[in-house]
């Protein structure tokens, strides 16, 4: 059958921003696709009032609603109601059937993700429709099949839940061992040497104006790997969707090309994301886009590493204080000579890089863990429901 033979599938809406009656001290809780992180929808969520709903095409959805993002970036997301809520116009909501569990449609429809994700249709903003929902076939089984496929991936979910919490305690522990060394970089707690970030390296721009490469010029294979924003997260590199360009296109590029040892910082959108050029990434031909800059460290006296641990502690002070505008955050590189940095000897830094190096190889195999978690649950889940 079809997700539409089975499901009332409905949407939301927003109430009028300008209207503060319909926000202020709000009591009912309202989700949008960002809220849609983990299983179960958070209830640290935004609320609205009951004029709000009212005067708007938001509807209260009871718990058991299987939430899914329609539009954007977050096409697919999806997450499950333990409370009565309503949503924006971008949430998809499946009303409870008795004859299918929550959970089940869950991880059905996060199967499902990457053909939501290709079937978007849009421009700079694609998205799938409720009606487009109604028409992708859907596996049925019996309620106690349901129950062994929601037990397995239950607690496959869970493990690498667990995982993922042991990477954030070891970074909390090389944030720990920085402040124990060096203070709280915010407010040099120790009283150590500081710098303006213009002084201790290097701020390289990528390229602009006729020669920068249009979307034609791009291509999955290629001579020069041509950096997009989902590439630098907050982790560091990441290259599960790349773009290429030609030796030729490469060629007539003057700047932004990156030498090994350079940092490359994201200054719009999500800004602040930092990744290390270093001998372990594969790509020898790479360039950022105009999203990012190249930081090149004047190495006798700032190291890398201890560079990048510095400004991730740093990170939200500088996006108060300095980053520029709204709907799209900018920070400047005229702003950069704002940003003071911490500067203790090089030795140091060194020692407190050898440690983050014990704690990157634990780090690796806990990742190499949950990778291999994940390509199981994902076999799973396509043996559940092709």
């Amino acid at each position: 059958m079809k997700l539409g033979d089975i499901f009332k599938i409905s949407s939301g809406g927003t109430p009028d921003k300008k209207k503060k009656i319909y926000y202020e001290n709000g009591t009912i809780p309202w989700i949008k696709t960002g809220d849609l992180k983990e299983k179960f929808v958070s209830n640290d969520v935004e609320q609205i009032t009951l004029q709000g709903l009212n005067n708007c095409s938001a509807k209260l959805f009871p718990a058991g609603t299987v939430l899914v993002a329609m539009y954007g970036a977050t096409i697919g997301a999806c997450s499950i109601l333990n409370y009565q809520a309503s949503t924006n116009q971008a949430c998809a909501a499946f009303l409870p059937n008795p004859q299918v569990l929550p959970d089940y449609l869950y991880y059905f429809l996060s199967s499902r993700k990457n053909l939501f994700i290709q079937n978007g249709v849009g421009g700079a903003q694609p998205n799938i429709s409720a009606t487009y929902l109604k028409t992708v076939p859907f596996k049925y089984v019996p309620i106690d099949v349901q129950i062994h496929i929601i037990t397995v991936l239950d607690k496959l979910t869970t493990l690498i839940s667990l995982r993922k919490q042991q990477l954030a305690k070891l970074d909390e522990l090389v944030k720990a061992r920085f402040v124990e060394m060096f203070g709280d970089p915010v407010n040099n707690s120790l009283g150590l040497p500081i710098f303006p970030m213009t002084e201790i390296c290097s701020i390289i721009d990528g390229d602009r104006g006729k020669n920068y490469p249009k979307q034609e010029d791009f291509s999955e294979k290629g001579y020069c790997l041509f950096l997009n924003a989902k590439n630098v997260t907050s982790t560091g590199f990441l290259f599960e969707h790349c773009m290429f360009i030609t030796k030729e296109k490469d060629c007539i590029l003057n700047n932004g090309k990156l030498e090994r040892g350079d940092v490359v910082l994201t200054t719009r959108g999500t800004l602040g994301n930092l990744a290390f050029y270093d001998n372990r990434i594969p790509y020898e031909n790479v360039r950022i886009n105009s999203g990012m800059v190249i930081l090149r460290m004047k190495r006798k006296i700032v190291l890398e590493v201890f560079f990048i641990e510095q400004f991730k502690m740093q990170l939200q002070s500088i996006k108060k204080q300095i980053a520029s505008g709204s709907a799209q955050p900018q920070l400047p590189v005229s702003a950069m000579d704002k940003i003071r940095i911490v500067l203790p000897p090089i030795e140091q830094q060194e020692r407190f890089i050898f440690y983050t190096e014990k704690i990157k190889r634990t780090k690796l195999k806990i990742q190499q863990s949950i990778d291999k978690m994940e390509l199981l649950k994902t076999s799973l889940m396509q043996q559940y429901f092709e």
